[in-house]
């Protein structure tokens, strides 16, 4: 079963790497450089999980989950908090937020393909 996958990350960079580590014949990936594009993005085509930066310009990855949370079309979308932010009170702040699962940069493409798999099932 084919999954949509969107990652909002300011850093195209970053975006790449987790592009290319996800690519896969079952997976189409859909692209952010912001939280507003994410939030509309995730509007417009329901991905079966999100990706998101904490710290963009503009709209942070917090509110852009809780965002996503507060709307009842993706209330239900997992969402992995991809962040350079590692402290324990981060993470709870993430969690308190509504994020499915927190990944503190830099992670491994083994560790970001394990979250994912763990959150979609």
């Amino acid at each position: 079963m084919a999954r949509t996958l969107l990652i909002a990350d300011d850093e195209a960079n970053l975006r790449t790497l987790v592009r290319t580590t996800l690519e896969d014949p079952e997976h189409t990936i859909l692209e952010a450089a912001d939280g507003s594009q994410a939030l509309e993005l995730a509007r417009e085509k329901a991905p079966d999980l999100v990706l998101v930066d904490w710290m963009m310009p503009g709209m942070n990855g917090l509110e852009v989950t809780k965002r996503l949370r507060a709307d009842p079309a993706t209330a239900g979308t997992p969402v992995i908090m991809l962040t350079a932010r590692g402290q324990s009170s981060d993470r709870a702040q993430a969690l308190r937020a509504g994020v499915s699962a927190f990944l503190a940069k830099p992670f491994s493409p083994l560790e970001l393909l394990e979250t994912v798999r763990r959150v979609l099932e």
